[in-house]
């Protein structure tokens, strides 16, 4: 299928939801369903699935689509999408400010910080003493001059291969594989299994921190950011939206996570196999203090008080 014809593909399913009216019936009904993407990370899919349960237990209902990065912020210029968790920040800097300034996106504000994305390698490979970007070159035959990203169109990926053109730590005939974040990990893990040397990209929050023996690269902040990549993560919406549906925009403003929590969530996932939505859910029931300041004036769609709705969908006091 023609590269068009996929972009295509891939928007229609969220295209075609009705306009927003000027009455408050017309305004409940536009609210009633939040459009969401997820690009295919573990991460993205365990917020999705916290923030879909509460709008579960609301009355709300959520649909997400599984689109790339670049398309997603097509899709929230254009209106056919209303939601995203997973603004990184700085790595999105490139897609985020041109909207920014066409006043076609709002940054609704950071849903989580502290956490990082960079280059890794597993510790094995940093004891023998490649902790630096500036050390991968004259190691180049052990790494097979490749460094592994995630799925293609990534902003990460973009720096990578920026990188590399510009041969900058003298990687100028290395190679990025695009893959998908499972595809990336199953690499490391084969590497691992035969004490063979990988260069990666690697983040928190994510279970790979605790799977694998990782060191992060020194190094690298001119693509990723000073301290190991240190990054926040925004909520971003198409513009207007938290006016044109106040009770979720108060949610999607008081909604944070935690590094600790998302790790939780992605190994129900990617550990002991659970869906998303069984994740969240079984995490919620076992921590309901985080319900207050999220819920602390949100009110159901018929317009009770959201927390208790919320306590009782999740069966807990």
């Amino acid at each position: 299928m023609a590269p068009f014809h996929r972009l295509i593909a891939a928007l229609l399913p969220i295209a075609g939801v009705a306009g927003i009216g000027g009455g408050t019936a017309a305004q409940d009904d536009a609210c009633r369903l939040i459009r969401m993407s997820d690009p295919g990370w573990t991460d993205i899919t365990s917020t999705n699935a916290v923030f879909g349960t509460l709008l579960e237990g609301l009355g709300y209902e959520q649909q997400v689509e599984t689109i790339a990065v670049p398309i997603t912020f097509q899709s929230l210029a254009n209106g056919q999408i209303d939601v995203f968790l997973g603004n990184w920040m700085p790595a999105q800097t490139g897609f985020v400010e041109p909207l920014k300034a066409e006043g076609t996106i709002d940054i609704v504000g950071p849903n989580l910080e502290n956490a990082k994305f960079t280059l890794a390698v597993p510790d094995y490979v940093a004891e023998a003493g490649v902790t630096d970007f500036s050390h991968l070159a004259e190691h180049a035959d052990r790494f097979e001059r490749t460094i592994y990203g995630i799925e293609p169109g990534a902003p990460a990926n973009q720096h990578i291969a920026a990188m590399i053109q510009a041969g900058d730590f003298g990687l100028g005939d290395w190679t990025l594989v695009e893959s998908s974040e499972q595809g990336m990990l199953s690499q490391v893990e084969r590497a691992e299994r035969r004490d063979e040397w990988v260069v990666f990209l690697a983040w928190e929050p994510h279970p790979m921190n605790t799977a694998h023996e990782i060191t992060y690269l020194s190094g690298g902040d001119a693509y990723f950011g000073p301290n190991y990549g240190s990054t926040t993560v925004n909520t971003v919406t198409r513009t207007g939206y938290s006016e044109e549906c106040p009770n979720i925009g108060r949610l999607l403003q008081q909604l944070r996570f935690s590094v600790d929590m998302e790790n939780e969530i992605m190994a129900m996932i990617l550990d002991e196999g659970r869906d998303g939505t069984e994740a969240a859910a079984a995490w919620l029931a076992q921590h309901p203090d985080v319900l207050d300041p999220w819920l602390q004036g949100v009110n159901t769609i018929g317009g009770e008080p959201g927390l208790p709705a919320v306590k009782a969908h999740l069966g807990v006091d």
